[in-house]
């Protein structure tokens, strides 16, 4: 990187799987005090331009094809593309990933290099002394990006010196970490989490790199490895617990689990349900720690606690250092009871700014807006006053909040995908044009079972019973597909752009885009 022209404060990105290739070229990075951003081959090209273009990389990482649920995708027209689109481009280093270098062929790419080919523009006789660039605190390690679903990504960056030491206490304090762990994060290069986990190496633990599906060849992919390599500390997301959990698998009982320790849980709320399977089907002194944060941070507000006890449905504390609290509506404290995430003291690992935000307006619109001089983050989340754990409600810019009574969709969620008959569900607002708001419930039906009166009228039910008749949906629909973004989070906000009229450009940002067109134009949401 030095020898061609590399320096610090140059963007150096990854269009890379979770592997190796992604750890060392964010590592040299890093030591030139160049800034660091990856995201993963799963993306789109729009996806990645919209991130890519805004920061001018001069130089990118890129596989030439990846394999995922046993099926090789080439990778090369993608790159072709994205390489087109980003001007700035020094050089371009194709990584022969699944395919011999003999096979492929860069000659379409501009500037491009086989990573053998750019290695040895470095060799030279005598190994080159290793050397790390001595920079401050402050020094831009990362830049993140927001989720990009209704809008431009926002690019966060973040700090050297805040992002490792916010990840140290995570990793020590909280998780418990030494350099006899085994760390596996199921994650792609294009999720906060990738960074968490690497982190993981300046504990001298050692961390194990997935690439691929967690469900192919078998469900039981991750517990094998759980075995076969002995790993302490194993994350995953929430959803795919729910799957295991639906698939009827019951690790216990086929897996020894022995050196398992710690589970960890993240991307979205984990259902209380999801913690009665855990204890009871994979580990009954497994520590399951429900982490939540975000991009924006790099890192957790709230997550595990080795030192106190696991309450079902609750993470277990709030994280050290970070003054969270939940506020209502007039900026005051309440505990028991549903309010906004804010953090009250700054933290260290807060984005330094936003890259290309002038003034830093941007950045005071995105946190302190809603609360001056203090950071809300768009959660929505309650703080139980007895056992200090919290339960997270969803993102307040989905918040609900029909006939005055203000919930998050995580709260129905909560309810409706313990049903067996339910896969899934999306819970949005509507607005009429007086600005009245109704509750509009989606379900997509479970293998075997049919959208039937007698299930809603269950669900009704449920919802009631378990929280109110205000919270009630005023309609629930049947769907076929609920869309994601890449990371995996259920796209609210999208949705409810789609069902008031409005449309979704940046389309590059979820993993099932198509899904986005059943929201258009539904025949029961005209009347309102």
């Amino acid at each position: 990187m030095r020898k061609m022209g590399v320096k610090k404060g140059d963007r150096v990105v990854g269009y890379l799987p979770n592997c190796a290739h992604a750890v060392e070229a964010m590592l040299a990075s890093a030591s030139i005090g160049a800034i660091w951003s990856s995201t993963s081959p799963d993306f789109g090209v729009n996806g990645v331009l919209d991130r890519f273009s805004q920061i001018q990389p001069k130089l990118i990482f890129s596989v030439e094809a990846v394999v995922y649920n046993g099926r090789e995708h080439s990778h090369m027209e993608k790159l072709q593309q994205v390489v087109k689109g980003l001007p700035d481009l020094k050089k371009v280093v194709v990584i022969p990933y699944v395919t011999s270098r003999e096979k492929i062929d860069i000659s379409k790419i501009p500037n491009s290099v086989f990573l053998d080919d750019f290695l040895s523009l470095g060799a030279s006789e005598q190994a080159p002394q290793l050397e790390f660039e001595q920079l401050p605190f402050s020094h831009p390690l990362f830049i993140m990006f927001s989720s990009g679903t209704t809008g431009a990504p926002k690019c966060m960056v973040h700090s050297a010196g805040g992002t490792l030491i916010q990840h140290l206490k995570e990793h020590m304090l909280h998780g418990d970490m030494t350099s006899s762990d085994v760390l596996l994060y199921y994650t792609t290069a294009g999720w906060m989490m990738w960074n968490w986990m690497v982190s993981a190496l300046a504990t001298g633990a050692a961390v194990v790199l997935y690439d691929g599906s967690p469900l192919v060849p078998t469900p039981n992919v991750l517990w094998d490895l759980v075995d076969r390599i002995g790993i302490t500390v194993l994350g995953t997301g929430a959803k795919w617990l729910s799957v295991l959990e639906e698939k009827g698998l019951k690790p216990a009982e086929t897996h020894s689990l022995q050196t398992l320790r710690t589970l960890l849980s993240t991307g979205s709320p984990l259902k209380a349900q999801s913690y009665d399977y855990v204890y009871t089907h994979v580990k009954s002194s497994v520590l399951l720690g429900s982490i939540s944060g975000g991009t924006d941070i790099i890192s957790c507000f709230m997550g595990q606690n080795p030192t106190v006890p696991v309450h079902r449905g609750e993470i277990q504390a709030r994280n050290l250092g970070m003054a969270v609290e939940a506020w209502n509506e007039e900026g005051k404290a309440v505990w028991g009871e549903s309010g906004e995430l804010v953090c009250t003291k700054p933290l260290p690992c807060q984005p330094t700014h936003f890259w290309n935000d002038e003034n830093g307006i941007k950045y005071r619109k995105a946190y302190f807006s809603r609360f001056p001089g203090v950071w809300a983050h768009g959660d929505y989340c309650r703080i139980n006053p007895k056992t200090g754990g919290i339960i997270m409600l969803g993102r307040s810019d989905g918040t609900l909040n029909p006939n005055g009574v203000r919930f998050g969709s995580s709260e129905i969620y909560n309810i409706v995908e313990a049903f067996e008959e339910v896969m899934d569900s999306l819970c949005v607002p509507q607005y009429n044009q007086d600005g009245e708001e109704r509750v509009i419930l989606f379900l997509k039906m479970a293998s075997g079972h049919t959208f039937q009166p007698d299930l809603v009228k269950r669900i009704r039910d449920a919802i009631r019973s378990g929280l109110s008749a205000r919270h009630v949906p005023s309609l629930i629909l049947e769907t076929k597909g609920i869309p994601y973004t890449l990371n995996g989070k259920k796209v609210e906000v999208a949705v409810k752009q789609l069902i008031a009229g409005r449309t979704v450009e940046h389309r590059g940002a979820f993993s099932n885009p198509e899904a986005l067109d059943l929201y258009r134009d539904i025949p029961e949401l005209r009347d309102f």
